[in-house]
């Protein structure tokens, strides 16, 4: 896996309250990520950023939802998610930037 690639993998951490109590509960942070992104990809990836080891990934693949426009009905894109598990002692805090 080049460094290129890896750098395109993570596109935003997801802020939520489910994700919040998600790492406070399981030491999991929640990302989105490229679709077509696999789990070492995720996991190399995480480990490149932000100088973390990474115990286990986890990936949804969350689907688009429909709308309508006019009586017209589309749909949104959809997208890909992934539960990042830490192991033991290792955090990463978005707030400050970087690790912590």
């Amino acid at each position: 896996m080049n460094q290129q690639r890896l750098m395109q993998v993570l596109l935003a951490p997801q802020i939520s309250e489910k994700a919040t109590y998600v790492a406070e509960k399981n030491n999991q942070v929640i990302f989105r990520v490229a679709s077509d992104a696999t789990k070492p990809e995720i996991k190399s990836a995480v480990e490149l950023l932000f100088k973390v080891e990474v115990d286990s990934v986890q990936v949804a693949n969350v689907k688009g939802k429909v709308k309508r426009f006019k009586g017209a009905t589309g749909r949104r894109k959809g997208w890909k998610k992934a539960y990042v598990c830490l192991k033991a002692g290792q955090e990463i805090n978005f707030v400050e930037g970087g690790n912590a």
